[in-house]
C-alpha cells in the first residue's frame, strides 16, 4: 500500500510547504528490490579507529573498490562512516573516534551508512574494557536516532575468539552498507564464529541452493521467495491449498516449485523433507514465515483464537525442525533456518497476547536451538519485522496506520522486501557465523530499542 504522506512531502510544492510548516519529512529509501543487477556498495567511506583491526577492515574495503579514507576528506560527501572498536580497553580511547565521527556527520550523503565494529562486553576481559564496549550499545543506538534523510547506524559485534577477518563480520558489514539493510536501524549483530564462505558473488549468494519457504503465496512469503530466487536459489513454496492459484503464480514467475500443504500436519515435515531429497537432493533453506492472526483482547479470547495461532506459527515450526534434523543427509553444508518473529513478541501488542506469545518463543527457538544447529554445521535466526506495508496493515484505520508508520526513527512503514533482504542475507554461506541471532527490521522503533 502507498504512504501518500510520504509521497507528498517528497515531491513539488508540497515538498516545499512541508519544510516551511516543519512536518517530518521522511526520505524515500533506496532499495534493490527484485532486480536482478545488484546496487553496488559504492563512495566514500572513512574508516576510523587504530590498530590491526582497523587496518584490515579498510583493506577489505578497498578489495570491493570503495574510496576508503582513514579520516575527513577535504570535500564531499561521506557515504560511510565506519567505526572500528574492537581493540578500545578504556573510555578514554573512545572519545577522540566518535567525537571524530561527529565531525563527519553533516558531511554524510542521503541514505549514508555508520556501522559500529566492537566485542561482545561478555567476551571481553577486564571490567574497564567490558564497560567501554558495553557503551558503544547505548552510542550507537542513540547515534541512528539522530540520523537523517535516509541514513541508518548499525552494529557488528565479535564474540569470543572470534577475529576481524571472519567471513561473516565481511557479510554483516556488506548488507549494513548496501541499500539491503534500508530498514535496518539501530541494531547489531554478533558474530559468534569464524564459520562461513565468501566465495560466492554478492550477487548471486546462493546460486545452486534449495530454499523452502512456508506461506509463500503473498505478501511478505511472496517477497521472500522472489529475493532468494533473484539471489540464485531454487525455491519450494509451501501454502495452503485455499491458495493454491496465487502460490503458482509466484512459483511461476521465478521458475520455483509450488506445494500445497496444510503445514500444521503431523506428517508436513517428514514430506517436504521427502520432495527435497527426492526432486533436488539437498535443501539448504527454510524460512518459516506461515503465520496467523487472531487478535482479541485476552478477557474476550476463545480457546480456537489461542489454539490456531499457537498451531500454525509455532507448534507446527517446532515439528518441521525435528523433521528436518532428522534426515541426516538432506543438508550436506548444513541447514540455514530463518524464522519470522515480529516487534509483538519483543515489545507486546494491545490485543496480541496469542500472536505476541508465538513470536517471542520463535526469538526462543532461534537462541536455544542454536547450539545443535552450529554442531550439525547449519544456523538458525530469526527475523523481526515492525510496522510492514501489507495487506494486513492496510485494514488499520487510517489516523493509527498513520501514527503507526511515524513512530520509529525512519518515520515510514518497511516493505515486504526489507523484510526479505534481511532473511536472504542471514540465509547465505557468507553468514554462517551469525547464530540464535534476531535481526529486527522496524526501521528502530522511538521509544526503546
Amino acid at each position: 500500500m502507498s504512504d501518500k504522506y510520504l509521497d507528498l512531502v517528497n515531491s513539488g510544492f508540497t515538498k516545499k510547504l512541508a519544510q516551511t510548516l516543519g512536518l517530518p519529512r521522511p526520505a524515500k529509501l533506496r532499495r534493490q528490490g527484485l532486480d536482478p543487477d545488484p546496487v553496488p556498495v559504492s563512495g566514500t567511506v572513512v574508516v576510523l579507529g587504530e590498530g590491526e583491526d582497523a587496518d584490515a577492515i579498510a583493506n577489505l574495503l578497498l578489495e570491493w573498490d570503495l574510496d576508503v579514507r582513514r579520516s575527513a576528506p577535504p570535500s564531499g560527501k561521506v557515504h560511510g562512516i565506519i567505526l572500528v572498536l574492537t581493540e578500545l580497553q578504556t573510555p578514554a580511547q573512545m572519545s577522540p573516534i566518535v567525537l571524530a565521527a561527529g565531525g563527519l556527520l553533516r558531511s554524510l550523503a542521503a541514505h549514508g551508512r555508520v556501522v559500529t565494529i566492537s566485542r561482545d562486553p561478555a567476551a571481553t576481559e577486564g571490567v574497564a574494557a567490558a564497560a567501554t564496549q558495553a557503551g558503544v550499545d547505548g552510542f550507537l543506538r542513540s547515534l541512528a536516532k539522530e540520523m537523517r534523510a535516509g541514513a541508518t547506524a548499525n552494529g557488528i559485534l565479535l564474540g569470543r575468539g572470534v577475529g576481524i577477518s571472519a567471513p561473516s563480520v565481511a557479510s554483516a558489514l556488506h548488507f549494513y552498507l548496501s541499500v539491503k539493510s534500508a530498514f535496518v536501524a539501530g541494531q547489531f549483530l554478533t558474530v559468534s564464529s569464524d564459520r562461513g564462505a565468501l566465495g560466492a558473488p554478492w550477487d548471486r549468494p546462493l546460486a545452486g541452493q534449495v530454499a523452502l519457504v512456508t506461506g509463500a503465496a503473498r505478501g511478505i512469503g511472496a517477497s521472500i521467495a522472489k529475493v532468494l530466487a533473484r539471489d540464485g536459489a531454487h525455491v519450494i513454496g509451501v501454502d495452503v491449498p485455499a491458495a493454491g492459484e496465487q502460490l503458482t503464480n509466484v512459483m511461476n514467475d521465478i521458475g520455483g516449485t509450488a506445494v500445497q500443504l496444510d503445514i500444521t500436519g503431523a506428517d508436513a515435515g517428514a514430506r517436504l523433507a521427502q520432495l527435497a531429497k527426492k526432486r533436488f537432493g539437498r535443501l539448504d533453506v527454510v524460512v518459516h514465515n506461515a503465520g496467523v492472526l487472531r487478535d482479541k483482547l485476552l478477557a474476550n479470547m476463545k480457546p480456537e483464537q489461542w489454539n490456531t495461532v499457537i498451531e500454525v506459527n509455532l507448534a507446527a515450526q517446532l515439528r518441521m525442525n525435528e523433521a528436518f534434523a532428522a534426515e541426516s543427509d538432506l543438508s550436506p553444508d548444513g541447514l540455514r533456518t530463518v524464522s519470522l518473529a515480529s516487534t509483538s513478541g519483543i515489545a507486546g501488542n494491545r490485543g496480541q497476547t496469542n500472536y505476541g506469545y508465538t513470536k517471542a518463543a520463535v526469538i526462543g527457538i532461534a537462541e536455544s536451538s542454536a547450539p545443535a544447529a552450529a554442531e550439525a554445521g547449519g544456523t538458525i535466526n530469526a527475523v523481526a519485522p515492525g510496522f510492514i506495508e501489507t495487506e494486513m496493515t492496510a485494514s488499520i484505520p487510517l489516523v493509527t496506520r498513520q501514527v503507526a508508520r511515524r513512530l520509529n526513527s525512519l518515520q515510514q512503514g518497511g516493505l515486504p522486501v526489507d523484510v526479505a533482504e534481511a532473511i536472504a542475507f542471514l540465509a547465505s554461506p557468507a553468514s554462517a557465523g551469525i547464530n540464535g541471532q534476531t535481526l529486527r527490521v522496524c526501521g528502530q522503533n522511538l521509544v526503546g530499542q
